[in-house]
């Protein structure tokens, strides 16, 4: 692996967050997990114990595609430096790695399961015309404003 300096003259990171890592410099091996259950909800009330992590998605193998072809690369380093003047970033999350330099091998795995609670409104739709979203979509210029068209 090549072996460079880095050098970041001014740096600016809001916000480095949930398995997230900066790196200066060359690394051999990186490897990042998180996992989150992201619950959104109506009505603003939360128990503490919000779920548990047995939803397929934290368990089902992640399909790696085999590398089949050669890949030859041919380095020619005319300086050992990396140089950044500035960087100005928003923010690093979830199992990310902002890094100024190389890594040799990474794995990084980020699982989200998304859930929606929302509230009984059966009561509010029953006059409502609804609408399939393929009929929708099917006729151009079509907008629906407050359950009219």
């Amino acid at each position: 692996m090549l072996q460079r300096t880095s050098v970041v003259d001014n740096m600016r990171l809001n916000v480095a967050s949930f398995s997230s890592t900066v790196e200066f410099g060359d690394i051999s091996y990186y490897q990042a997990f998180s996992r989150a259950l992201a619950v959104q909800r109506e009505r603003k009330t939360f128990f503490g114990n919000e779920g548990p992590f047995d939803y397929p998605i934290f368990s089902e193998p992640i399909p790696i595609p085999p590398i089949t072809e050669n890949i030859n690369i041919m380095y020619h380093q005319t300086k050992p430096i990396i140089k950044v003047k500035t960087l100005d970033i928003t923010a690093v999350s979830a199992s990310s790695l902002l890094q100024v330099g190389s890594t040799r091998h990474i794995y990084a795995e980020t699982r989200i399961k998304h859930i929606r609670q929302l509230e009984n409104h059966s009561e509010e739709l029953k006059n409502q015309t609804i609408i399939p979203l393929e009929e929708i979509h099917s006729s151009p210029g079509t907008s629906i404003i407050n359950g009219s068209q």
